[in-house]
């Protein structure tokens, strides 16, 4: 092994919806090379599966058979993570409001979780990746190199999101209620609630710009990597 080579980090970056997680995590895993796995793809993909087999997001023991039997696969690319599903590349389907929607409904399941920790934890192991989430530092990688959980003022979220998808109107409220409520399903929860871990840095973006707060997770790398 060459000593001048850093070794390979896993870096765990979780938080709310409409945070900026992914493109943090995008950018930052082209900066160093690593793949970029976007866990919250995961539950999109069943809960899309749930709607092409009308299966209950409520029915918990249902939901848990298919994931059993499907295949997610996870690919990272220079534009972002490639879904597939079942050999199916369902990328933009899952990125659906009917899909997003039900991955929050989906995800509350404790035995839908363990399925998808294993499988995420399998995708991780070998380290050289930025996995974003919701529980990656608490649940899927506790022992993560480095751990950050982003968050930002609710209203400031809401507005990213709605100026990200040009929505407003009735849309927008919408889409407002539904982040509220996918807050509420994500940091109650009894199966790994939305929470930083304890030894995670907490970076506040509501008034940090995207490159100041890519910035400020590169340093966390940088120190971890010296």
């Amino acid at each position: 092994m060459n000593a001048s080579r850093p070794r390979k980090l896993i870096i765990a970056i979780d938080g709310p919806a409409g945070v900026g997680k992914s493109t943090i995590a995008s950018r930052l895993a082209r900066t160093l090379g690593y793949s970029n796995l976007e866990s919250g793809a995961m539950y999109r993909a069943l809960a899309l599966k749930a709607i092409e087999w009308d299966t209950s997001f409520d029915d918990e023991a249902a939901l848990t058979r298919l994931a059993h039997d499907s295949r997610i696969q996870l690919e990272p690319t220079s534009s972002g993570t490639r879904v597939l599903l079942d050999g199916r590349d369902v990328t933009q389907r899952v990125r659906e409001t009917d899909v997003t929607a039900g991955a929050s409904r989906v995800s509350v399941h404790p035995h839908v979780r363990e399925w998808m920790v294993a499988r995420q934890q399998e995708l991780g192991a070998g380290g050289g990746v930025v996995m974003e989430g919701r529980d990656i530092g608490t649940k899927v990688f506790p022992k993560a190199d480095v751990k950050i959980f982003l968050d930002a003022d609710p209203v400031v979220r809401d507005q990213r999101r709605l100026q990200q998808q040009n929505l407003r109107g009735t849309a927008a409220e919408a889409t407002v209620a539904e982040l509220r409520e996918r807050d509420h399903r994500d940091r109650t929860r009894a199966a790994s609630p939305l929470e930083p871990a304890a030894d995670a840095t907490i970076i506040d973006s509501t008034t940090l710009s995207e490159d100041e707060v890519l910035q400020r997770v590169e340093e966390l790398v940088r120190q971890k990597q010296a």
